[in-house]
């Protein structure tokens, strides 16, 4: 039997089994203090939008730019919400392409349960720099994930970007 360590799960496990279900989402909570940016790994604040790394990223360099406005339908959100939302997005490929030199992108969003959002009341959109082979057997046959870098060099690599 085989097995992959992945240990600095468990913090996350625990602290999301010590919170109720009327507590304040983690997208609303990233935003909430800027003096704990980096440790949150905030790369950047706009008017109306962050970006953030994803904290478990599908791949190095995953990122996600979220509005602050708690709302769970893109068309539930403003105008000028979603227009920063796409210049952010915009910004974001721009940084990953100098830093990682990917061959490729996929940005997107899942919006509600069924469509399989990880948080169905606050919409964002993922960004990911992507190389031709970078998914290989083990996400295939394993259905896990390998990521090559830990966050902290991943925010390092980006924040001069932004």
């Amino acid at each position: 039997m085989h097995r992959l360590w992945s240990p600095w799960r468990q913090q996350y496990i625990a602290s999301r089994e010590s919170k109720s279900e009327s507590e304040q989402c983690v997208f609303c909570e990233l935003q909430a203090d800027p003096a704990r940016d980096e440790e949150n790994f905030v790369l950047h604040r706009a008017t109306l939008n962050y970006i953030v790394l994803n904290a478990y990223p599908y791949i190095s360099g995953h990122l996600l730019i979220v509005p602050y406005a708690h709302v769970g339908n893109l068309d539930a959100a403003s105008q000028d919400t979603t227009n920063e939302l796409m210049d952010l997005t915009k910004r974001a490929q721009t940084a990953l392409r100098a830093a990682y030199k990917p061959a490729g992108f996929n940005i997107g969003m899942n919006l509600g349960e069924a469509g399989g959002a990880g948080f169905v009341d606050h919409i964002h959109i993922h960004i990911m720099p992507r190389w031709t082979g970078d998914t290989n057997f083990i996400s295939t046959v394993a259905d896990t994930r390998v990521i090559s870098e830990d966050l902290a060099t991943t925010y390092g690599k980006l924040r001069k970007h932004f």
